[in-house]
């Protein structure tokens, strides 16, 4: 590099970047595979806020497009576009499930969750749904697979939703979607609650 010392860009030339090759659809960032140039001061809160040098980002188009370019790597996050990629902070998982639609009863359920950016995923084999508890509290934490790796966690109001929707099965009270099961807690301990 001639002795020059390499410039992480700023979320300005991320997001230029990103517009140029972002076509119809989300960008395939999973064949993007450009040189690591340094972290970025860009967060995503657990309750889905974006910030960008402490500040939330408050434009909402350009979330969506941060959004689309986000990838998982080895636990770590990162924006990619086709010649850069930089490293963020997720304090928790990087989308938010603020609402689902449920269609169809049991067995025959299927869900339909949509993030805090519009994105859209049918829990399913693809889609897995799974719960977390707090190892002090026993609060959960339910998340939903959305694409590649990166989760959203489910807001309290839909969870709450979800719950009513539950059944027992095989011990367990969970979710039905797409013909797969998805355990929430042990028969037994809701029982205590």
């Amino acid at each position: 590099m001639n002795g020059q010392k390499a410039v992480t860009p700023s979320a300005e030339d991320i997001a230029a970047a990103a517009s140029a090759a972002k076509g119809r659809g989300l960008p395939p960032v999973h064949l993007w595979n450009p040189p690591f140039c340094g972290d970025l001061d860009m967060r995503i809160a657990r309750d889905g806020t974006w910030f960008y040098l402490g500040t939330p980002i408050g434009r909402f188009e350009l979330v969506k497009l941060f959004s689309s370019i986000l990838k998982k790597e080895d636990g770590k996050y990162f924006l990619v576009t086709p010649v850069e990629k930089v490293g963020i902070t997720v304090d928790d998982a990087p989308f938010v499930a603020v609402d689902f639609d449920a269609n169809g009863t049991d067995q025959d359920q299927v869900l339909t969750f949509k993030t805090q950016v519009g994105d859209t995923a049918i829990a399913g084999p693809d889609h897995p749904i799974r719960v977390e508890r707090d190892a002090e509290t026993g609060e959960p934490s339910p998340y939903v697979m959305i694409r590649a790796g990166l989760e959203a966690l489910i807001d309290r109001k839909s969870f709450y939703r979800l719950v009513e929707l539950g059944s027992h099965h095989d011990g367990w009270f969970g979710l039905w979607s797409s013909g797969v099961f998805f355990p929430v807690i042990p028969s037994r301990e809701l029982e205590n609650i």
